[in-house]
């Protein structure tokens, strides 16, 4: 029997790139990251993973292996999205730079444990950052440890996700493998021989639905293959609870018809109603048959995002937003109101994360062979 190949996880949040990765048959052995109440989530729906609360930057490889049986050399795999808000090439040597330290720190357990590869996932703007310089320091970074690698933009629309969410894969390894990413199995524009891009309506249509009332059990069957492997059994709902919204608010939305905002139909609001100021993508209903919007932590609120529920008065509510992300139903999110919004809003996508772990799967197979 082949055996299971070990991961650990950086940078865990709530560990959608994580559940991805066990999906696809991997053991995580250890996930780290300093958020207690993204720990608290990780923690209670992967209950056999040793989850450390600290900042990385005190984190030890010891630390992560101790207690858990095994060692480095039985790490096949590092995984994680260092936060790219402070990468910047400005003044100091890139790796020493202050505001680069959260991808430093990553670089150094890389090197520390010495896996066979690594993925880290960042936004797509990382790859223009001041010029591509940003780009050119990550990449001689990880060669500086022994490491070659490959980076790609991915959609996960074209990838089983009922979202348009771009995001940059870094693939790394030390072996002669050949580095490869998965193969699109969606399309947004129609390209034969793929499956069209699953849409919102897609992923919540089942969903049962109220602008007020938290409802905690399913009102109708699965309709499609994706609400069916997203409920994963589940027999209930959570994470289900309505947005509350002001009367303004409520009166303004009913007048915005389907994949339209409050600016597209200003002449036909009232004045009463209608917002003071506001971006073009604020104040605006999603179109149930396109691919949702890329779920950010303002997905309830509606003068921040496009996340007006297609048919009714509201934002969406974090288990919407969670089967957008493609979280499965029976994922419980712990923390107050915000932390969840967050951990849902900050997520790989787990369908996405299982079509990336599938190619590393194979890739280590062949590295073993």
């Amino acid at each position: 029997m082949k055996r299971k190949y070990n991961c650990v996880e950086l940078f865990a949040g709530s560990g959608g790139l994580g559940t991805g990765f066990v999906n696809s048959g991997f053991n995580i052995i250890s996930a780290n990251d300093i958020w207690k109440a993204a720990g608290e989530t990780y923690t209670v729906n992967h209950p056999n993973v040793k989850y450390i609360v600290k900042d990385i930057a005190e984190l030890t490889g010891d630390e992560l292996l101790e207690g858990t049986g095994y060692n480095r050399k039985d790490v096949d795999i590092i995984i994680g999205g260092p936060p790219c808000q402070g990468f910047s090439t400005l003044g100091k040597r890139f790796i020493d730079d202050p505001r680069n330290k959260l991808f430093k720190e990553y670089v150094r357990l890389v090197n520390d444990i010495k896996p066979k590869f690594f993925v880290m996932e960042n936004v797509s703007g990382i790859l223009s950052m001041e010029g591509g310089k940003v780009l050119e320091n990550i990449l001689k970074s990880f060669n500086d440890i022994g490491y070659k690698l490959e980076y790609k933009l991915l959609n996960a629309a074209e990838y089983g996700v009922p979202q348009q969410r771009e995001r940059t894969i870094f693939i790394g390894t030390r072996t002669d493998i050949k580095i490869r990413y998965p193969k699109k199995t969606h399309t947004l524009c129609g390209e034969k021989g793929l499956i069209p891009a699953l849409t919102l309506w897609d992923a919540i249509g089942d969903l049962p639905q109220s602008n007020n009332e938290e409802i905690k059990e399913y009102l109708c069957e699965p309709r499609n293959d994706y609400q069916k492997k997203i409920r994963n059994g589940a027999t209930s709902l959570i994470n289900h609870r309505p947005p509350v919204h002001n009367k303004k608010a409520i009166n303004m939305m009913k007048y915005i018809p389907i994949g339209k905002s409050a600016w597209d139909v200003k002449d036909v609001i009232p004045k009463e109603f209608m917002p003071t100021s506001g971006y073009g993508n604020t104040y605006a209903r999603l179109n149930p048959n396109e691919p949702g919007m890329t779920i950010t932590r303002n997905f309830a609120c509606i003068s921040s995002s496009r996340c007006i529920h297609p048919y009714l008065n509201r934002g969406l509510t974090a288990r919407e937003a969670a089967r957008i992300q493609s979280y499965p139903d029976n994922y419980i999110f712990k923390g107050s109101k915000s932390d969840i919004h967050l951990q849902i809003g900050n997520s790989v996508p787990p369908i996405l994360a299982e079509k990336i772990a599938g190619t590393i799967l194979e890739m280590l197979d062949d590295s073993e062979n």
